[in-house]
């Protein structure tokens, strides 16, 4: 299904090419807070005035409150911190970020490409965001601070690999099918 493009995401979605040229800088410090908070200002600064700042208000989605707005400059490196030398690591920190969405907005899709910095460092692969639908992926998401499994066997699904991990029309297109999970 396709969803029509907001005018945040046009524009944001302009500096993906810029994001895909300096990808190995990003795959380099994958998982640290200052990766997180670079993608986010790549992809929305000049777009959003707080890109890359942590939030200063309480926000919730869907009837999920996230966590409260004071407790992020000092849990967000916390969470930063934790391992990723193997999947469940890896999606362990993932859920933990999303709890905490430090952002204002944007979270999901900085931090789904945050997520692909790190599966590429430490796995080699990425996720084919094509291949997850939106419907599904919001699911597994909103119960995955309870019990990971559905989002792991959606992701894990989905993994690229081998040759397709250089194609930049496929990188392009991932992030471009993940903006529709926000829609």
């Amino acid at each position: 299904m396709n969803f029509p493009v907001s005018e945040i995401d046009s524009l944001s979605l302009e500096r993906v090419a810029e994001v895909r040229k300096n990808w190995p800088s990003f795959v380099e410090c994958a998982g640290s807070w200052e990766c997180l908070r670079e993608l986010h200002v790549a992809l929305f600064g000049g777009v959003f005035d707080f890109a890359g700042k942590f939030r200063t208000c309480n926000i919730s989605k869907g009837g999920f409150r996230f966590a409260n707005w004071i407790f992020l400059e000092a849990n967000v490196p916390l969470i930063a911190a934790m391992s990723q030398g193997n999947f469940d690591e890896i999606l362990a920190k993932y859920v933990e970020m999303n709890i905490a969405h430090p952002f204002r907005e944007g979270n999901g899709r900085a931090m789904r490409l945050w997520l692909d910095a790190m599966l590429e460092k430490e796995l080699a692969t990425r996720v084919n965001w094509q291949r997850i639908s939106r419907d599904d992926y919001l699911s597994a998401m909103s119960r995955s601070p309870v019990n990971s499994l559905e989002l792991a066997v959606l992701l894990k699904g989905a993994f690229i690999e081998g040759d397709l991990m250089g194609d930049d029309l496929l990188f392009m297109s991932c992030v471009s099918a993940s903006y529709g999970y926000e829609k």
